[in-house]
């Protein structure tokens, strides 16, 4: 193997997109797997899998997940919830790797949000705590570490993640542990995305696009790929997509030898 291919997508629990009432799009599951199998990627990080329920239920077995496992036939893959909340908003929730390649050392890490206040439906609420997954595989005799997150969105809140990094923090820990190739997806839900580039790459982290808008909402780049000095990015692209309020964001990468 000479390099092979990641996908990263928020999928907006299969809900896609309309111009003119958004919020009111249908969920076309189907529409979302035909995307992710076009791209054919050795290994697919999603973000907001499932639909969250009223009073923080979490459906067992996640019913979107399922359809994807069925769906992806010939991956394996790795799904977390996070904490059940009550306080949960009806948005997206759940984490999941899909790998080619067989997944092993599957972890996950909760990632406490701060107690903001924020109005909601006439309500005041306090954000939920988000997540970090992450799982080792094995391509071209290499051995990857792969992580995936989706960060709280501050912005959304009148504040700001450089004000409350805590998040970030945790997840820039959890880079730190691997000491051989490792790459990072992720809907870092960041608006001023330059803070959180400066700080991964002093954990010696690189973005492989920061240029091009991620986000059909507001012009953000809030979904990247990290990657470190252990891999060489070849090429990469964001793939508009109606299938999500996020494009996809594909990257292609080989191994470097050993510094």
């Amino acid at each position: 193997m000479s390099t092979f291919k990641i996908l990263q997508f928020n999928m907006q629990f299969g809900q896609g997109w309309d111009d003119a009432y958004p919020d009111r799009a249908p969920i076309d599951l189907d529409l979302t797997i035909a995307e992710i199998l076009n791209h054919d990627a050795d290994v697919v990080l999603l973000q907001e899998v499932e639909h969250a329920q009223p009073g923080g239920m979490q459906q067992a077995p996640p019913p979107n997940y399922t359809r994807l496992k069925a769906a992806l036939e010939g991956y394996d893959s790795y799904f977390s919830y996070p904490q059940a909340d009550p306080r949960e908003l009806p948005f997206g929730i759940g984490l999941a790797i899909f790998s080619k390649t067989p997944l092993r050392d599957t972890f996950r890490c909760d990632l406490p949000s701060q107690p903001i206040e924020f109005e909601f439906m006439g309500e005041k609420k306090t954000p939920t705590d988000r997540l970090l997954i992450g799982a080792k595989t094995t391509l071209g005799g290499r051995e990857l570490q792969l992580f995936n997150t989706h960060l709280l969105a501050y912005f959304m809140l009148n504040s700001s993640s450089e004000q409350h990094i805590e998040q970030r923090q945790l997840v820039v820990e959890q880079l730190l542990h691997a000491n051989g190739p490792a790459l990072l997806g992720g809907d870092f839900n960041v608006s001023k995305h330059d803070s959180l580039i400066r700080q991964f790459a002093e954990a010696g982290y690189q973005t492989i696009q920061s240029e091009k808008i991620t986000w059909r909402r507001r012009p953000y780049v809030l979904d990247h790929i990290f990657y470190n000095r252990h891999l060489k990015p070849v090429r990469h692209a964001v793939q508009p997509t109606l299938s999500s309020d996020h494009h996809m964001l594909v990257g292609e990468f080989e191994f470097l030898n050993p510094a």
